[in-house]
Order: C-alpha cells, then structure tokens, then sequence
C-alpha cells in the first residue's frame, strides 16, 4: 500500500459536563503513523467552531473531544499533543506555556485490542475487528479472521437490520485487502448467506451487487462506490428511507462532497441540508 493519507471523519453531539458539545473520531487509514494527523484534528475543531460563530452566530463555542482511531501495524510512537511537536515546548517556563496553543487528542488503536478486550455494539465490534485484521494479516490468514469476525452476527435477532452495512463493510474488505480475490469474496459472501445471515435479503443485496453486476475494477471507482453507499446507509438509519432523486443524486457526487457529508452526518438536521453538501 503506498503512504497516501486517507482520513475519515466522524462528529457526534454528546453531553460535556452538562453543556452541548461534540466528540470528534478521526479514522486514520494508511500505512504509517503521521505526524499530520494532529493537525489534521485541529483543522477540524477549528472548521466547527467557525461554523458555530459565523452561520449560527453562538456566543460560546462547543466543547470539542477529538479521538483518533488508528489500525497501524506497529505502535502508534508519535506525541499525541500539539506540544510534543513545538521544540522547546517543555523547558518553556510555566508563566509562558499558558500563551502557546496547545491540546491533546485521545487515541484508541485497535491493533493492539485481542478479540476478548473489544466491546460495544455487534456493529462496532466487527468494525474494529476488520479495521485491526485488515491491516496485520494477509491471504487465508486474512480471509479466516474476516469470517471469525463476522461471528458477531450471531448474537443478532433481527438479521435483515444489518444488511445494509454488512454491505459497507464488505465493500471496505474488497478495497483495503488487497490481495483477496473474488473467490474470497464469493466465499464470504456464501458464509454469511448461509450462517450468520441466513433468512435475511442478503442474497438480493449484496449477492446481485457482487455476482451479477461484478466487482467493480480500479481502486478509484471502488473507493467512490462504498463512499456513496456509505452515505446511502447513513442517511437511511438517520432519515429512513430517502427519495430515489436523492440517492441518485449521492451516486452522482464527487469524492469531496461525499467525505463533507459523511463527516457531517450526525449534525444534519434535514434532506434539504443533504442537497446542499452535494450542489
């Protein structure tokens, strides 16, 4: 995998000490730790904050947590503050330090999470789990943990609720394993057909997608497709059941509209806010 910078965001309104705020995930996908990332974060804080104090003229700004989420190979080793990037920062006098800008983000890095230590949701814990095994293992290896992680499923009563994502992840697999092939896919696929999601739609989704139209050759393409599909199924959760004008609509948009709309998914208020993250 070449070291090109690939990010996906996420911002969610939570309760900060009783005050509205927002927690930040960034997902950082690449080969190598960066020290970019920081202010990458940054970047974004200040991106909200300004929308705050121009489009909804707040007084006070939002409290703002960020948290990055990495699924490197090897131990995350850069400073996870602005800080331990200024040099000199620490022999600074304590009446100075007040003065430099400064924070510090948290940090959640899957890679080094046993399948006993991850938590949550059914979802989340599939999510984590291929996040950390997509990037350490390879070939059968890769494709036997892929199976075991979508385990999970079984705990699941209503099966058809996670077509739509299984669909996502799936799409994440294919274009993140790099050397999987589409007998590993059909593989896949025919599992969860017949175990975990037996009795649900998944062969009118996700085998018509795969088997019938084929995958989808070119990491470009493939990208811009799990990205809009991603939106699709956001949306969906968030709005139930969107007008076809719209979804053809995210079909149609470039790569820099679908990342804005992703990113603000959980702070969209209406469709007619959806329209205007794609014009």
């Amino acid at each position: 995998m070449s070291k090109s910078t690939c990010f996906s965001r996420w911002s969610f309104k939570v309760n900060i000490n009783q005050r509205a705020g927002y927690l930040y995930l960034l997902f950082e996908h690449k080969s190598y730790a960066d020290k970019g990332v920081t202010f990458q974060l940054l970047r974004y804080m200040l991106d909200i904050w300004e929308a705050k104090q121009t489009k909804e003229r707040a007084k006070k700004l939002p409290m703002i947590l960020p948290l990055l989420i990495c699924h490197d190979n090897k131990k995350w080793k850069i400073s996870t503050s602005l800080s331990g990037l200024l040099d000199g920062y620490e022999e600074l006098p304590e009446a100075l330090k007040k003065y430099v800008p400064n924070f510090e983000y948290m940090l959640y890095d899957v890679s080094q999470y046993k399948d006993e230590n991850m938590r949550g949701s059914v979802r989340n814990r599939i999510l984590f789990t291929l996040l950390r095994d997509m990037r350490l293992k390879q070939g059968h290896e890769l494709l036997v943990a892929i199976l075991r992680a979508f385990r999970y499923l079984e705990e699941l009563e209503d099966k058809q609720s996670v077509v739509g994502y299984m669909e996502t992840m799936l799409r994440y697999i294919y274009e993140v394993g790099k050397d999987l092939t589409k007998e590993d896919m059909e593989q896949i696929i025919e599992r969860l057909e017949n175990h975990e999601l037996k009795g649900s739609d998944l062969t009118m989704t996700l085998a018509e997608i795969w088997r019938n139209e084929g995958l989808q050759e070119g990491q470009q393409v493939g990208e811009m497709k799990a990205l809009s599909n991603m939106a699709v199924t956001l949306l969906t959760q968030k709005c139930g059941e969107l007008p076809n004008e719209l979804k053809h609509l995210i079909n149609q948009a470039n790569a820099e509209a679908l990342n804005q709309l992703v990113s603000n998914i959980f702070t969209i208020q209406d469709l007619d806010e959806v329209k205007n993250y794609l014009q």
